[in-house]
């Protein structure tokens, strides 16, 4: 976006755009709660998809999905991306069509409707300052998990300041080797650009996804656990 453009865009930002988001994200809340009320999380999901792709569009966002073929949305993976903004989560929700379960902090159970509504979703909720509690949660969460559910990990563990990859974390490999479920690399593309880490300079634009290959986690024990790591960070990093 041009300069002239960003500049002309910001009144609409703030008149319409952030306010529409945020009354949008606490109604679907509320519809998201009731749903899982009386039905399933999987069912929580086509609530969460519509969430994703009003936000994306009345921003607007354009999300492209390449390797679309490389998976199939009637499965489970464990799905493993980069992580550049909080832009990332409706792009991931709108284009890529699997049955997404965040893994996300502990902190945010407590924001108001939202925190209550990706309960029930089937979102993962972990303490980052006590890894034991942590491992608890993802391993009771793993029992909850329908046939088609894909527990979703930003392996950095934050978001990156400047595109660049940052080092993996653990937790999603050994998830994978506890369930058996081949990891699903995504390469989230030109999201720091939209929505810059720790402001709210949001600007339209195109996020790219890029769906790599499944890595199949049964050919890798334990002892194998970094280099299951490294594959999977050299996929990510390629279409960087």
């Amino acid at each position: 976006m041009s300069p002239a453009l960003k500049y002309a865009y910001q009144p609409f930002k703030w008149i319409f755009v952030i306010p529409f988001v945020f009354l949008t994200t606490m109604f679907l809340s509320l519809c998201a709660i009731i749903t899982g009320l009386i039905s399933s999380p999987d069912t929580v999901d086509y609530v969460a998809k519509l969430w994703a792709k009003v936000c994306c569009g009345v921003v607007p966002l354009k999300i492209r999905l390449k390797g679309g073929r490389n998976y199939d949305k009637r499965k489970a993976y464990v799905v493993v991306a980069n992580h550049q903004s909080m832009a990332d989560i409706p792009a991931i929700h709108a284009r890529l069509g699997l049955n997404i379960k965040w893994v996300m902090k502990q902190e945010l159970r407590k924001v108001p409707l939202f925190g209550f509504a990706c309960h029930q979703l089937g979102c993962i909720y972990v303490d980052r300052s006590n890894h034991d509690a942590a491992i608890r949660s993802i391993r009771e969460a793993q029992m909850r998990m329908s046939a088609t559910a894909c527990p979703f990990f930003f392996a950095e563990g934050t978001r990156t300041r400047d595109g660049r990859l940052l080092p993996f974390k653990k937790g999603a490999f050994n998830f994978a080797l506890d369930t058996g479920l081949p990891i699903l690399p995504v390469t989230i593309r030109n999201s720091y650009k939209i929505l810059p880490s720790d402001s709210l300079d949001l600007i339209p634009g195109t996020i790219e996804l890029v769906a790599h290959p499944p890595v199949n986690t049964t050919d890798y024990t334990r002892e194998q656990i970094d280099e299951l790591v490294n594959r999977t960070r050299d996929l990510i990093n390629s279409a960087l």
